[in-house]
């Protein structure tokens, strides 16, 4: 039976929290709290830091019982913890929204969102960014798009955030696929599940405040670099996963950014999604270990042609290329 998307429809906001600011928190809790959609469970996985933040949660929202936090003792970074608390959705959840720790949502955010689940797997809306302190405003809207599988899988216009999904995208998704540089994101990674389920749909809603600050670990601002940015970024991972910023390091880490968490995700997708629908097959035609160049050129051509890949994102595919080669060619004579 197709289950109905409304304000009776019960989920689950699933709250990523390392080292808050507290004032941030406090103000994104209650944010949460004055939702206009209010049946949802608000779980709270802290990575690191269990006590404190299941003390201050319990001082300031002791008497709602929405809001449950769980800890651990192991710090897995972003990406782990919000694996983690996706792992801990109640079976009777309908829906999933992901949270940051320091945004703020309108009220009726969840309200909006939850209806258009009715007919896709995932939608995701934009945010106004603001920067603290001072609360100037960066943009007033996130611009995300809606494009096809292939150029979703190159370039992601899913910030986790944004987004709300039907619990059944957890089926697919769980657990996450592997690359340990900072190349893996939870958001893409469900975002391309999503599409190969019912699809996704980009709403031009402005849902929240996406609020930018020292403590980003991925920020806004830092997504929509230009080429001058991208090499910057590209010798700052360098350094941090492979110990130099020298450039055959530099190479491998715009492999590890560009082709390695794509074959990731398309090789886990292969493995995973049932059914052969085109654009299934050649989104992970394009990316898959083993990839041939012609699905690869064509969905990067089309992609950047229809500006649903910018520059930036299109420049770390091509410094990938010479590592991929490489690569590749050790396979085949391995």
């Amino acid at each position: 039976a197709r289950m109905s998307f409304d304000s009776t429809a019960f989920g689950v906001v699933a709250l990523a929290a390392y080292k808050p600011d507290w004032d941030l928190f406090l103000a994104q809790l209650r944010s949460i709290q004055s939702q206009t959609h209010s049946r949802f469970l608000c779980l709270i996985s802290a990575d690191g830091g269990f006590a404190s933040v299941r003390d201050f949660v319990a001082r300031e929202l002791g008497d709602d019982d929405r809001f449950r936090v769980i800890g651990f003792p192991d710090r897995l970074g972003f990406f782990g913890n919000f694996e983690r608390v996706l792992q801990h959705v109640p079976a009777e959840a309908k829906w999933v929204a992901l949270s940051d720790q320091d945004d703020h949502w309108y009220p009726d955010k969840l309200e909006m969102l939850i209806p258009h689940l009715n007919d896709v797997s995932m939608v995701a809306a934009q945010a106004r960014v603001v920067r603290r302190p001072g609360n100037d405003i960066v943009a007033e809207s996130t611009q995300r798009r809606n494009v096809p599988l292939g150029s979703l899988m190159a370039q992601n216009q899913v910030t986790g955030c944004l987004s709300v999904f039907r619990t059944e995208v957890l089926d697919l998704a769980l657990p996450f696929p592997r690359l340990e540089t900072i190349a893996q994101v939870h958001d893409h990674w469900l975002a391309v599940c999503a599409m190969t389920a019912d699809g996704v749909l980009v709403v031009s809603d402005v849902v929240q405040d996406y609020v930018q600050h020292s403590g980003n670990v991925l920020g806004e601002v830092g997504s929509r670099k230009g080429i001058a940015g991208s090499l910057g970024h590209v010798a700052a991972m360098s350094r941090k996963f492979h110990g130099s910023a020298n450039p055959l390091a530099m190479l491998r880490t715009a492999n590890d950014l560009s082709f390695g968490w794509r074959r990731a995700m398309a090789d886990a997708l292969r493995v995973r999604a049932a059914g052969g629908a085109p654009e299934l097959d050649g989104g992970v035609r394009a990316f898959e270990s083993g990839h041939g160049w012609a699905p690869t050129y064509r969905v990067l051509a089309d992609g950047f042609r229809r500006g649903d890949i910018a520059a930036p994102c299109l420049l770390e595919f091509v410094a990938g290329v010479p590592v991929e080669l490489f690569s590749r060619g050790k396979r085949a004579t391995s």
